[in-house]
């Protein structure tokens, strides 16, 4: 197949790029590298893969450049570009507004006349679900934050496309993705990097809010069978395991064998409460369950990050 990734050099879009490559795929990454955090980081996850013979870059932004040629004969496209991050969209809005409504919006515009395009998967966020998204996918969307309001339009713009002009769009909810190269502003890599360099951690609220954890493999898993799933259609994507930020800190603890220093910060606004997806769905439909528990999903991250580190510093 001809794939065509957008935000590859991020965290999760960097991982597609290398299982659809694996698969014997053809793929073009395109990122526009957002200021969100080092363009360096990015750059690290795609270094790689810009030797593949396979693999094509394009350094687009989505809300100017024109994407006819990138889009030109893609069989597969799986948009996972976004502005992410609740706290900045209360002050950065007009980046969000940009990044997750209208480069989505050109994104749908460009395909609209595409005789090759057999699914376009969209990437959205338990957050459209608002302050508690646990259940499946008939929950209401109320979003506690302008990035789930954000991702929520984003849904909608792929429904509309997909009712007027049928572009067979699959949408995928995912919650609290985490493993290597988790973004370096997300609470899994903030904790982690914390104990390991004998720094504090700062707790948000009481610790005792609950996720529905995915490891990044498996969101992947789940994004690539997407590609064949029923156009139309809206899927959670979360993983087995239901724990409190506590029962996190304290995996990290037994792992690193270290005490971590605990810093109580009131609730930011927007933060969810609980978030815990109820998969029956995509398991009927596509078969997919979560095989990575947090324990061993962890480590994987853990012993990622403790080698980027030491490569850091070297």
């Amino acid at each position: 197949m001809e794939c065509l990734v957008t935000g590859a050099a991020g965290f999760i879009g960097s991982h597609l790029c290398e299982q659809l490559l694996k698969s014997g795929n053809r793929v073009i990454g395109v990122d526009c590298y957002t200021p969100y955090y080092s363009r360096d980081v990015k750059e690290n996850h795609i270094r790689q893969l810009k030797n593949h013979r396979w693999f094509t870059f394009q350094p687009l932004d989505l809300c100017s450049d024109s994407l006819a040629e990138a889009v030109r004969d893609v069989d597969w496209v799986f948009h996972l570009a976004a502005m992410p991050g609740l706290v900045k969209s209360w002050t950065d809005f007009d980046l969000y507004h940009q990044n997750n409504i209208v480069g989505t919006h050109r994104l749908l515009e460009a395909l609209r006349d595409s005789p090759t395009l057999k699914r376009m998967v969209y990437a959205s966020t338990s957050s459209v679900y608002g302050r508690y998204g646990s259940g499946d996918e008939t929950l209401p969307t109320k979003p506690s934050s302008p990035y789930g309001v954000t991702k929520l339009a984003g849904e909608n713009l792929c429904r509309v496309y997909f009712d007027e002009f049928q572009i067979p769009v699959v949408n995928l909810r995912y919650f609290s993705v985490y493993g290597p190269r988790q973004r370096p502003d997300m609470g899994y890599h903030k904790f982690i990097d914390a104990v390991l360099k004998n720094k504090p951690i700062t707790m948000f609220g009481d610790g005792k809010q609950t996720r529905g954890n995915t490891y990044v493999g498996d969101c992947v898993d789940a994004t690539i069978r997407a590609a064949n799933a029923p156009a139309g259609e809206i899927y959670n994507v979360g993983g087995g395991d239901l724990v409190t930020l506590w029962d996190v800190v304290e995996h990290i603890e037994r792992i690193c064998k270290r005490k971590a220093t605990i810093i109580r910060e009131p609730v930011r606004k927007g933060d969810q409460r609980h978030t815990g997806a109820d998969i029956t769905k995509i398991t009927r439909h596509l078969g997919w369950v979560p095989k990575v528990g947090i324990e061993e999903g962890l480590e994987r991250q853990i012993a990622w990050h403790s080698e980027a580190t030491q490569r850091a510093a070297a």
